[in-house]
């Protein structure tokens, strides 16, 4: 079974229809274009989908809510989280322009109309996003320097606007310089696979 379905109840069936694509749509894409792990793909929905959907666990999000996902690979966490939330608007970023082909044509392949993917650097990008998600593409005071003037400053969510970082091991010394706007959260208190016992998801409120 596919674990998303255990964790996620409720779901449309366009959105059970796109979630079954997401496999078959990597595993030919990753043929061409290395964008995944291959040892990893065995394990594609909870590594990778599962993964990415902790942040839906998390917190929902209003219409409307403007979402960047810097360094986002493949399409992770933007593509299944786009998914989920149809109503929001989501910018894919990475600098690496075939790893940006990749998420274009999966977007278009799965129809989905809320996602614009964007060749290039978080530092050269111009834009105002309530959230910016991204999986542990460096350390968070790096990650906040080069995307800090991304984020919007009026909140139109549950949480306070900021960085959602999805990232595994000791956060100590990472967190440090945020610890009074920083929350972090055990991704073990949502899935029991012995895959997320050491990842956490971090909220950087701005």
């Amino acid at each position: 079974m596919n674990p998303v379905y255990k964790y996620f109840t409720g779901l449309t069936t366009e959105q059970t229809a796109q979630l079954d694509k997401l496999q078959a749509l990597y595993t030919e894409w990753n043929e061409r274009i290395n964008v995944i792990s291959r040892k990893d793909m065995d394990a594609f929905y909870e590594h990778h989908v599962l993964h990415a959907l902790s942040i839906a666990k998390f917190t929902t999000f209003e219409s409307g809510t403007k979402i960047i996902d810097v360094g986002t690979g493949g399409g992770f966490p933007g593509i299944p989280l786009a998914i989920l939330f149809p109503k929001v608007e989501f910018t894919l970023l990475d600098s690496i322009g075939k790893k940006i082909k990749v998420v274009s044509a999966v977007a278009e392949a799965l129809q989905l109309q809320n996602v614009k993917a964007v060749n290039t650097r978080s530092e050269q990008h111009k834009g105002q996003y309530d959230f910016i998600v991204s999986r542990a593409v460096t350390t968070l005071p790096l990650f906040v320097s080069q995307t800090r003037h991304l984020i919007a400053l009026q909140p139109k969510n549950a949480i306070g606007n900021g960085i959602l970082y999805l990232k595994g091991g000791d956060l100590t010394a990472e967190i440090q310089p945020f610890k009074k706007r920083v929350f972090v959260t055990h991704l073990s208190d949502y899935f029991e696979e012995a895959f997320f016992e050491t990842k956490k998801l971090i909220h950087l409120r701005t």
